[in-house]
């Protein structure tokens, strides 16, 4: 580290930037990955992370030349053209957004225009995107369901953008409670513009909206005025019986969309969405949409999204007929496995903290929601790691105010059973040292 009190040399003073880089909740996944780093050797239910079974070199080579066929077969373009177009600066809103949508409407019966498509560089940066859309002056903020993706915080956090909890509750999200918060804010004089919600087997909790608070959680916001983002970068997981996605039943376009292909394709790609079909309207004169502002935007921040890991995600999709679900068989297989391992273990290995310890049971997705009676904080994660080799997540890392600090969220994406079992036990010692 550097000496402070060292003369000479310029230097800059931290409560002279921006705010966000003294904000502890921006630190959350440095320190996060600082742990795993330092207790290499400790049984890991903390990264959110698809499993690595099925990663091939071979797949990636061979989905971009899918992608490059497809651009001399269907779209009528010259070897040279397609060399271009996979190698050279891309269009803004990239070149596979008549793929993604394709593989909306098969999977999840979404219809929306190409256009309406923008390709990002990750879910993050849509979430960047639409929040720095929405973000016209200091009264502007968002709502998020609590506990919340660490991501939105940082991402409404660099945007000077306020967000306000909406409690979840055992249903995903309490709608009164958004009612109550919507009226709040605007007595206080500030405005609500949007709701972020994972309607899917949720991260960090697991947990599923059923098909009616989908429904009337559509009547609210359209009695509210309010957009739902809403991120489903789990639903492909989402279990054996799919609900439709909100924007599926949205029928009012309230609904704007986020995807990744990080779980369902290739992390490493980084390659996102954002589904923006709303009209934005120019003093009654000019028409366009919401996605032609978020390119605007995105042209200044990463110029576009690599076309070449486009290129991969593209073959992946026409190799699999658009569907995802069907390019995720195995890893589903996988995810189903070891969340049925999961509540098994906890059961068994649990249970002689079964009037002091709960956990929830998903249907699907990459995490579980553990409940203790003791302070599951980063301090005892560290000892966790050191004395006991084992990492989870502490739940106060997905609130936005005080909350879930004897809650831990468990992810069990890339466990085998070998490590799920030793894992579990090692989890039962800590909890017996601290019951």
């Amino acid at each position: 580290m550097p000496d402070p009190d060292r003369s000479g040399g310029h230097f800059l003073r931290l409560d002279q930037l921006h705010g966000s880089l003294a904000d502890p909740a921006m630190a959350s996944m440095n320190f996060l990955n600082e742990v795993a780093i330092r207790f290499p050797d400790a049984i890991s239910f903390a990264a959110g992370r698809p499993t690595e079974d099925f990663f091939d070199i071979a797949d990636v080579h061979r989905n971009l030349d899918v992608f490059v066929d497809h651009l001399c077969r269907e779209r009528s373009l010259t070897v040279e053209e397609a060399r271009r177009t996979v190698l050279q600066y891309g269009r803004t809103k990239g070149i596979i957004h008549d793929l993604v949508a394709r593989q909306l409407a098969v999977d999840e019966g979404i219809h929306v225009p190409h256009e309406s498509v923008v390709v990002t560089v990750g879910c993050q940066e849509a979430m960047f995107l639409v929040l720095r859309a929405l973000r016209s002056d200091p009264q502007d903020i968002v709502l998020a369901v609590s506990p919340t993706y660490v991501g939105l915080a940082g991402a409404a956090r660099l945007v000077d953008m306020p967000v306000r909890p909406v409690q979840g509750g055992h249903r995903g999200v309490d709608l009164d409670d958004l009612r109550t918060q919507v009226a709040r804010a605007r007595r206080a004089g500030l405005r609500p513009r949007a709701l972020y919600v994972i309607p899917d087997v949720a991260n960090p909790t697991g947990i599923s909206l059923d098909v009616d608070t989908r429904h009337e959680l559509l009547r609210v916001a359209a009695a509210e005025d309010l957009l739902i983002l809403e991120d489903n970068a789990y639903g492909v997981f989402a279990g054996e019986q799919r609900l439709p996605s909100l924007k599926t039943l949205d029928s009012d376009r309230r609904v704007v969309r986020l995807g990744s292909f990080a779980k369902t394709v290739l992390p490493g790609a980084r390659v996102g969405y954002v589904v923006a079909d709303q009209e934005v309207r120019d003093h009654g004169v000019g028409v366009s949409l919401l996605a032609d502002h978020l390119s605007t935007i995105k042209s200044m921040l990463t110029v576009n999204t690599s076309p070449l890991a486009q290129a991969v995600v593209g073959g992946a999709l026409l190799t699999h007929g658009h569907s995802l679900l069907t390019a995720n068989r195995r890893e589903s297989d996988v995810y189903r496995r070891n969340l049925s391992l999961m509540r098994a273990g906890l059961e068994r290995h649990l249970a002689p903290f079964a009037d002091r310890v709960s956990w929830n049971t998903p249907s699907g997705g990459f995490f579980l929601t553990l409940t203790v009676p003791f302070k599951a904080d980063d301090a005892l994660l560290e000892r966790s790691a050191e004395e006991y080799g084992v990492l989870w997540t502490p739940m106060s890392h997905f609130y936005t105010g005080d909350g879930g600090i004897h809650q831990i969220r468990l992810s069990f994406s890339q466990g085998t059973p070998e490590s799920i079992e030793t894992g579990l036990g090692r989890l039962a010692s800590l909890i017996g040292a601290c019951c």
